[in-house]
């Protein structure tokens, strides 16, 4: 399979072109990625191998994101999550922790509500939604974002679970998510978009582009957690260092359906 990179967005290009070198040729999951270059942009090509092995020295990551079970959450981390307020796709308000105050819940974080690569986790989670539906779980999904990004977000990706909006940042703050051009621009979130693309999702630039996003959200980093039944109850927590830092969803199965 060959794409141009006039199918990806400027950013990711721009990234890729100063990156050259280093990706010429990467193996990643089932991709085996080859980049060539010319005078312009329009003729730089992605070539991909579905049939690809990922070298041993790719198998693992130093920048993978921690995880952690069994950890409860500090007293300053529950005071600061008790304050926090989102919101459902009908505008109404509940604090963060109402979510999971009376029942165990999957709670993912995601960057924002145009990102490509939380659409790909999106999805990665809610093909598990039976197994989670069948102990019990909620599926739920935070975005740093509005409600009408919210609303968008759930209708372009048809999310099977529940989705809120953070207007204020406040649940990323709460849990110490990171956030950083450098921890949103490095060589595995950029090939983790180009896989994307090559599956068939897509960015949402208008969202993606909206001044609120692009002064805070877009540098913002998620996360995972498995919570409740009890406000102070986190049994998991996954922390992304970089974006499209996923982590093993057998780990999160684990820690809420076994």
């Amino acid at each position: 399979m060959a794409i141009t990179l006039s199918t990806v967005s400027p950013v990711t290009r721009s990234y890729l072109f100063s990156h050259y070198n280093s990706l010429q040729n990467f193996t990643t999951g089932s991709y085996s990625l080859a980049l060539s270059h010319s005078a312009t942009a329009d003729k730089t090509i992605l070539i991909s191998s579905s049939n690809a092995r990922r070298p041993v020295s790719a198998a693992s990551s130093s920048t993978a994101g921690t995880s952690q079970s069994s950890i409860g959450i500090s007293e300053e981390t529950g005071t600061l999550l008790e304050r926090v307020e989102v919101f459902d796709l009908n505008g109404n308000s509940m604090t963060i922790s109402d979510l999971w105050k009376d029942r165990k819940a999957v709670v993912a974080f995601a960057r924002h509500f145009g990102c490509v690569l939380c659409r790909t986790r999106a999805d990665k989670l809610a093909a598990k939604k039976d197994r989670m539906d069948a102990s019990g779980v909620a599926l739920v999904l935070i975005g740093p974002g509005s409600v009408d990004q919210a609303r968008a977000f759930s209708e372009q990706t048809s999310f099977k679970g529940e989705v809120y909006a953070d207007p204020s940042y406040a649940s990323y703050k709460a849990l110490s998510f990171v956030s950083g051009v450098t921890t949103t621009f490095t060589p595995g979130a950029a090939l983790k978009i180009i896989e994307a693309y090559m599956e068939g999702y897509r960015q949402d630039w208008e969202i993606s582009f909206e001044k609120d996003t692009r002064t805070k959200g877009g540098w913002q980093q998620g996360g995972i957690m498995v919570a409740g039944p009890g406000i102070s109850n986190i049994s998991y927590i996954h922390k992304d260092k970089e974006a499209g830092d996923d982590p093993d969803i057998e780990e999160i199965l684990k820690a809420c359906c076994s």
